[in-house]
Order: C-alpha cells, then structure tokens, then sequence
C-alpha cells in the first residue's frame, strides 16, 4: 500500500477525514476572490456559504453537475470558463480531454492541485506493486490530452525511474524498452496490445522482458477478463487497471487482489446513484468529488460510468469501497439493437477470447427503425471463416443476439496509441 494509515481507516473515521478535507475545498470556494462556478451553482440550491453544509443530509443538496455544464461554461466564457478559485496567473498547467465523448474541455492546475494529481497517482502505481527499484515505461505522446502526465509525474514522485515514450513510434518504443530494461508500462488497453502485434512482427519476443507489470487507463479493457488475459498471455506480466478523468483527477486502481477497482476516497467522495431516479443504488452511475484539486474542482459529477459496488470486503485489508469489474461501460456508450441494451465492453469481452482475432471494429447502421451491428474482425492464423462462425455464435450466446461477423482484411482496421473507438456508425 502507497499509505496503509489512510487505506485501512474504518469507515466513521474515513467520513470523517472526507468532511475535514470538504470543508476546506469549500472554505477555498467562497474566499475571495472564490469560485463563481460554483457558488453560482449552489446559490439555485439555497448554499451561500460554507456555513449552510453542517452535515452529509446537507451535502446532499448541492445539485449533481454534469459535463454539459462545464461545456455550456467554457463557451459562455472562454477559453477556461468560470471554475477558477484563484486568479488565471496561480495556474501552472492546461490539459484538454481527447473529446471523445463529445465538446472537449480545456483545465487548468495550480502547483497544488498538479502535485494533487501526482499524488493520487503514487496510489495507482504502489497498488500495482510498482515502486522505487522499477523503470516505468510510458509510450504517450505527451500533448494536451493529460493521458498519462500525472502518471509520469507519479512514478518520478514514487521514487521510480520514469522513462517518456514521446516522440517514437511502436519499433522504436519497444527497442527503447530493451535497451533501457523496462519493468514496468503503462498505457492504454489496446495500444498494450499493438505493441504485442508490432513485437511479433519484428520478431520480439516481448514476454522475454523485464516487464513484470502493466498499467492501463482511458478504457475499460484492462477491467474486461478475457482482455486482461490476452495482455498478460503476451507481457508474461500481470495487466492492473485505473480510472481516472480529466476534469476529475485519478481516482481509482487496482490492488494485489484484483477484484475490482478501489475507489481512493481518502481523495474522492464517491456517490453511485439510479441514473433515472437519482437514488442510491448498488449498480448505477458513478458520481464523483474531488477533494483536493481546489484549483479547479468538481464536485458531485455525473461520470457517466455504469459501476457495480461490491458488497465484501476486499482480501488485500483496504476499506475503500469497490467498484466490481472495474467500469462495466459508458452511459452514453450503450447500444440498442432490437430492443436489447448492449454495451461495447460485452462485445470485446466476448471478441477478445479468441486468439486469432487481431483487431475488431462494431459497424452499427440503421435498417429500418431499428439499430443493427455487424462485428469486423481481422483474423490472424487459421480458419477466417471458421473464426467468425465461432464468434458469431459466442456472440449469440453472450448476448442474446445474433450479430453478421465479417473478415476485414489484415491491418486494415485503426490500432490506437489513446482511447480506442470501435463502435462506429455508418
């Protein structure tokens, strides 16, 4: 553990440190010059001051913020919009989402909140049994997208040897990985497993590394079985999933255990609620706040990432709650074919169990009023043909559905060093 005081806590006494740590982002909010942000949010709910919250009934008035509203902000006052609690020269760093979900956002950091953002990512990294001894590797090209920056950040903080991964492409990388003794990666799901592609083709035997331990962000791939088990079969290294954000910071890793993501609520308050009725929920939408960043904060964000709580306690000792599976998928990312609710990550975890399976893509089109998809996969070794049989009919028995799978020609589907995007509409 990163800092088994803080990861053990019962749960009285973590409410207690997440209130401490509320009241102050709240005290931040209100000094002048404040937040106009959210003070203007709040005054609509009848909160003035930080006075008016005494207890958790209260702080379940503030209203649940979602990412339009921070678009709507950035238009109505450009570039940054509004959620400043400092004057624009306290800011150190902007970063801006991949926009894929939709408008991308621009954010900024003070020194503080950056040295936040490092911090929550020495949890990330120390979970994963990563520290001091290791070389982190992190094949990022290190432009706007905040991708992995605090990650790399966190590895130099955590007392490990950062290696950047910028400006190279996949050959170079792995060369770079070779000669500099690499233990450890981190990137994304898919680009984890180009580089296993890219290896192989240059004749690289990539489990012959000093790689002992993987860490991934930007999709839910890692969280998914058969692709966890399709990445360490290649590394020879066990595969750690994270979660974290743009506008919300680094909020969730894996332990040891690996049974599910923990939620670091030494730093976050974590809400899961009915996306319809807003009431809490075991499984539902993740709401989030952030309790550090005071720069720029965020506070009951609607992530519009479906989660699962887990009801046990989690054999590596932490309190922190789990989320079962990791991100189980987007909201916004569910697909409706003839009337049966299909999220993306249920396609690849089916799709990723068959080895020959190099790459995929889900077409979805309109045929009459409904949604249809049909399934494109390029198949390595063996029987194509034999290969989508076999996948059609997992995919029928996975799902409910009975979904065309077709052969793509080999390397003609995207590969993706950021977030990979699969389903595409035609």
């Amino acid at each position: 553990m990163f800092d088994r005081a803080l990861e053990t806590l019962d749960p009285a006494r973590l409410r207690e440190h997440q209130w401490r740590r509320l009241r102050a982002l709240l005290d931040a909010i209100y000094a002048a010059p404040g937040n106009a942000f959210w003070r203007a949010a709040w005054a609509r709910a009848g909160v003035s001051a930080p006075g008016d919250l005494k207890t958790w009934d209260d702080f379940q008035r503030l209203p649940l913020s979602r990412k339009s509203d921070v678009v709507e902000d950035q238009v109505a006052h450009p570039p940054f919009g509004s959620n400043l609690t400092y004057p624009l020269e306290r800011y150190v760093r902007v970063h801006q989402t991949s926009g894929s979900t939709g408008a991308p956002l621009r954010w900024l950091d003070t020194q503080a909140s950056w040295d936040w953002w490092t911090h929550c990512w020495r949890f990330v990294l120390a979970g994963a049994g990563l520290g001091p001894a290791d070389r982190i590797y992190f094949p990022f090209s290190f432009g706007l997208f905040i991708g992995f920056w605090a990650g790399f950040e966190g590895a130099r903080a955590l007392g490990a040897l950062a290696i950047p991964g910028g400006g190279a492409d996949s050959p170079a990388r792995l060369a770079a990985m070779q000669a500099l003794g690499a233990t450890a990666l981190v990137c994304t799901p898919s680009y984890a497993l180009h580089l296993a592609e890219t290896g192989r083709e240059r004749g690289i035997d990539i489990a012959a590394l000093p790689v002992r331990a993987t860490v991934h962000a930007g999709e839910p791939g890692a969280g998914i079985p058969a692709v966890r088990a399709r990445i360490e079969a290649h590394w020879g290294a066990r595969a750690f999933d994270h979660a974290g954000m743009t506008e919300m910071g680094a909020y969730g890793y894996e332990c040891a255990t690996q049974a599910g993501l923990h939620v670091n609520e030494s730093e976050f308050i974590a809400e899961v609620l009915d996306p319809t009725t807003g009431a809490p929920a075991r499984e539902g939408e993740l709401v989030l706040t952030n309790l550090g960043r005071l720069g720029s904060p965020v506070i009951r964000y609607r992530t519009g990432d479906r989660v699962r709580l887990a009801d046990a306690p989690c054999a590596c000792g932490r309190t922190f709650r789990r989320l079962e599976g990791g991100i189980l998928g987007r909201l916004d990312d569910m697909l409706i074919l003839r009337g049966v609710n299909v999220f993306p990550s249920a396609v690849e975890d089916i799709v990723r169990r068959f080895a020959a399976v190099e790459e995929f893509q889900v077409e979805v089109f309109r045929a009459g009023e409904l949604d249809e998809a049909r399934i494109l996969v390029e198949v390595g070794a063996g029987d194509g043909a034999g290969v989508c049989a076999a996948l059609q009919e997992a995919l029928r028995a996975g799902l409910g559905l009975r979904l065309q799978v077709s052969q793509a020609p080999p390397r003609s589907l995207p590969r993706f060093e950021l977030k990979a995007r699969r389903v595409v509409r035609r």
